[in-house]
């Protein structure tokens, strides 16, 4: 705590800069005075007329002024209120400390259990991914518990992978899942613009003690401002990052990088910036890789940080600009389908619309054929499906078919999974292997 202090001395400066409000339009305050002092991104406090100091984030420069985006509402903030430049960098003391706790887009305690417990080093809240030529290589299946992603999309440390769908699919629930049940050392979980009451219940129901004593949970609700939203998306990988240089291998969950990239739209159209694609700004788009980048494997002598990152599909269009652009940046998808949904199937994985692009490469040849096995026999049924459903197809027609039918029932019932259960990696595939009625003698775990 001393170095802590001493090293905050360090950064203060012996003169305070400082401007004046000249303008306010909606969210977006213009500064004066400052403009030769402060560049984009920059931190700046505006003093309200009560005394209240807001925090704001300098998001562009228009007139020779500043533009400044706040933290919070701007509630008594007029012509000539005094703008104070901040000189540090915004950064965060993680510790192990913070294990169990909630925090916010600051890094503050939420959850009322009292202070956070600092760290020896600070992790900016914006860093860089490590080198790519200096990382380790994706190795090593984790398990999530679901017997879906298991066996047809296994996760392999270091990865990213995406879960697309539309509203009320079941995103959230299959992320607890995997939250609760996963064989990672610590869950890094960002809730970026959640509703407000969902987050207690996913501490408390879906995470549980057990799940929460090895997690840390970044909370920031809609009704907050974009800006703290956006940030509370960075200082979920910041946490998780410092757990990685720690040693560990951490399970970073994000629900959902659409709510960040709106966040960001907000942002960039408040500051002018022209829209490009479905009212998304060109600044969304880059700044999506600079965040799903700082997921993955560390370098030599760190653990590594595997993604997912939850995507909210509009109007179940799994081809609009956000879904496109993170599919392109991930190392795989996983597609909840709204139509599996309705049949009562839970969790919707649609195994024929999803990858797992490391998969091949951790698999070995009997957990190869199994999978291969078991997607010839879904896509078969999927193709005839209407018939059947139809009374159209007389069995004996296709032998293919006939095969298919018979396996399909247990399939699906190998799919579904309650929320409650959890089944290890290797019972999944020796599940499968029963199921089709194919030898099985490994652990699950590839090569």
């Amino acid at each position: 705590m001393l170095r802590n202090l001493l090293s905050d001395v360090d950064r203060v400066s012996n003169f305070q800069l400082y401007g004046r409000v000249a303008a306010v339009q909606g969210m977006l305050i213009e500064a004066g005075g400052v403009q030769g002092t402060i560049s984009v991104g920059d931190r700046c406090h505006v003093v309200a007329r009560d005394g209240r100091r807001v925090a704001c984030e300098v998001v562009g420069f228009r007139n020779g002024r500043a533009l400044l985006m706040p933290f919070s509402a701007i509630d008594g903030i007029g012509l000539g209120c005094r703008t104070e430049v901040q000189d540090a960098e915004p950064v965060i003391w993680p510790d192990m400390g913070w294990l169990g706790r909630c925090v916010n887009a600051f890094g503050e305690a939420v959850d009322g259990l009292g202070g956070l417990p600092a760290g020896e080093t600070a992790y900016p809240i914006r860093a860089r991914p490590p080198p790519a030529h200096s990382r380790n290589r994706v190795r090593g299946k984790i398990d999530l518990g679901v017997r879906a992603v298991n066996t047809f999309l296994t996760c392999c440390r270091g990865q990213r992978m995406g879960i697309f769908s539309g509203s009320g699919v079941g995103k959230s629930s299959l992320m607890s899942m995997m939250a609760r049940n996963t064989s990672a050392d610590i869950s890094v979980i960002g809730l970026i613009g959640e509703r407000g009451r969902e987050a207690r219940e996913f501490i408390e129901d879906d995470l549980g003690p057990e799940g929460m004593a090895r997690a840390v949970v970044v909370v920031s609700t809609s009704d907050e401002s974009p800006l703290m939203r956006r940030q509370a998306a960075y200082l979920t990988l910041a946490v998780a990052e410092f757990f990685r240089d720690q040693g560990k291998d951490v399970l970073c969950m994000m629900d959902s990088v659409t709510r960040f990239a709106m966040a960001n739209r907000e942002i960039s159209l408040s500051a002018g910036e022209p829209p490009a694609s479905k009212g998304y700004t060109p600044t969304v788009f880059a700044e999506l890789p600079k965040l799903l980048e700082r997921a993955g494997p560390g370098t030599a002598g760190q653990g590594s940080i595997t993604g997912l990152f939850t995507v909210l599909v509009d109007a179940d269009d799994h081809n609009e600009p956000i879904a496109d652009a993170v599919r392109g940046i991930l190392d795989g998808h996983i597609v909840l389908d709204r139509s599996i949904a309705d049949r009562g199937r839970y969790p919707a994985v649609n195994i024929l619309r999803s990858v797992s692009r490391t998969m091949p490469g951790c698999n070995n040849a009997q957990e190869t054929a199994l999978v291969r096995r078991a997607r010839s026999l879904l896509a078969t049924y999927e193709d005839m499906a209407e018939l059947i459903r139809l009374g159209a197809y007389r069995r004996g027609t296709d032998p293919a078919v006939d095969e298919a039918i018979h396996y399909n029932a247990p399939l699906e019932a190998f799919l579904g999974q309650l929320k409650t259960d959890a089944t290890a990696l290797g019972d999944c595939y020796a599940m499968l292997a029963e199921i089709l009625g194919m030898p099985f003698d490994g652990d699950g775990m590839g090569r």
